[in-house]
């Protein structure tokens, strides 16, 4: 008796949450963060200092390569729609100082930067 119970609850709570999730129709990852400054980003120039005053704390952090790397990245993903990506990863030497970065976005809006 407890075990039907306790399934049926199993059940209804994994309904409730698909239910949830299709009603929503989008899920959202990272944070928001300004793309105008990409422009200003100068390779053996920029710091992390730098950085961090033209767009905040990063969403990421970590190594690659042995590098310091920082990610801010904001990912929209929609069931009816098309999804909202931005992303930009910059990699810093053991001096703080931007190597290289990547910018990515399907908002036709950043095409310029």
């Amino acid at each position: 008796m407890r075990g039907e119970r306790a399934g049926r609850l199993g059940t209804a709570a994994l309904l409730v949450a698909l239910a949830l999730v299709l009603g929503a129709g989008c899920m959202s990852v990272g944070v928001e963060f300004p793309v105008e400054p990409v422009r200003d980003i100068e390779i053996g120039v920029t710091s992390r200092a730098d950085v961090q005053r033209m767009f905040g704390d990063p969403w990421r952090t970590g190594i690659e390569d042995g590098q310091r790397t920082w990610t801010y990245g904001r990912y929209r993903y929609s069931l009816f729609g098309a999804a909202a990506t931005r992303d930009l990863v910059l990699r810093f030497n053991e001096r703080g100082v931007v190597t290289s970065y990547t910018f990515n976005s399907t908002h036709p809006s950043d095409a310029a930067l």
